[in-house]
C-alpha cells in the first residue's frame, strides 16, 4: 500500500494496482502547485464530506478517469445526478471493493457543497487492503466513536487532521491515536491557510514524547506500508 500526500486533506492511495484519490482539493491550493491533477490516476475517489476544500477537483478527475465516487448517500447522489458513477454508503456500512474493504465511519463536523446543496453527514474511512489497514479520519473533532474502530480492525496507520480551529488539534490527535490504538500517524489538514497553521517541529515532538510517530509529509511525497 502506497500513500501519497497531495496537500491539505488530499491523498493518493495505491492498493493492488488500483488508484484511489481521497478528498481532492489540489488545483486551488497554492502549496500544491507542483501537483498536476491531469496526471493523477484514479479508479476511485473517496470523499469524507462535501466542503469545497475537499471536493474542488472531483469532477475534473472523475470526468477524465471515469473514477467511481465513493461517499455518503447524499454526496454520491449529487454526483450521480451529474452523470458520474458513484457508490453510496452510510455510517457503519462497509463494502468489498476490488482493492479491499471500505467502511464508512463517524466524524463530527459539517458537510455542505459550495453551491449550498446537502452534503449529508460527514464521515471517515477504514480501509483494509493488502494485509494493511488504515483509518482516514476526515475532518473531525475528537470523538469516543473512534474507540470502536480497533474493536473490529487492527490499524497499521491512522490519518488525522491536526490543524485545529476546524478540526482536532495536535493534543486531541494524540488522544485519538490512543482511542484507535495506533501509534503510527500521518497528519493532514494543516498549514493550507491561516486558521490552521501549526508548528510542525513542535507537533512531531509532542507525539514523540508520547511514544508515537507523527509523519508530516512534503506535498508529493509518499510512504509505503
Amino acid at each position: 500500500m502506497k500513500i501519497t500526500y497531495y496537500g491539505h486533506a488530499a491523498l493518493g492511495i495505491k492498493i493492488g494496482g488500483k488508484h484511489i484519490i481521497v478528498d481532492p482539493f489540489i488545483s486551488g491550493n497554492p502549496l500544491a502547485e507542483k501537483i498536476d491533477i491531469d496526471e493523477l490516476k484514479a479508479d476511485y475517489i473517496l470523499l469524507t464530506h462535501a466542503h469545497g476544500d475537499h471536493v474542488l477537483d472531483v469532477e475534473a478527475i472523475a470526468k477524465r478517469t471515469g473514477a467511481v465516487i465513493v461517499s455518503n448517500a447524499e454526496i454520491a447522489g449529487y454526483y450521480a445526478a451529474k452523470g458520474f458513477e458513484a457508490h453510496p454508503m452510510n455510517h457503519g456500512g462497509s463494502w468489498n471493493f476490488d482493492f479491499g474493504k471500505v467502511k464508512y465511519v463517524n466524524a463530527i463536523h459539517s458537510s455542505s457543497f459550495p453551491d449550498g446543496s446537502n452534503g449529508g453527514n460527514p464521515g471517515g474511512f477504514v480501509i483494509e487492503g493488502e494485509h494493511k489497514n488504515i483509518y482516514i479520519a476526515g475532518d473531525t473533532a475528537l470523538t469516543m466513536d473512534m474507540k470502536l474502530i480497533p474493536m473490529r480492525t487492527k490499524l497499521d496507520l491512522a490519518i488525522f487532521p491536526i490543524g485545529d480551529n476546524f478540526t482536532m488539534d495536535v493534543e486531541d490527535a494524540i488522544l485519538a491515536s490512543d482511542f484507535v490504538e495506533c501509534d503510527k500517524i500521518l497528519g493532514y489538514h494543516y498549514d493550507t491557510f491561516g486558521y490552521i497553521k501549526i508548528n510542525k517541529k513542535e507537533a512531531i515532538q509532542r507525539f514523540f514524547d508520547k511514544g508515537k510517530d507523527l509523519m508530516l509529509l512534503e506535498i508529493g511525497d509518499s510512504i509505503e506500508l
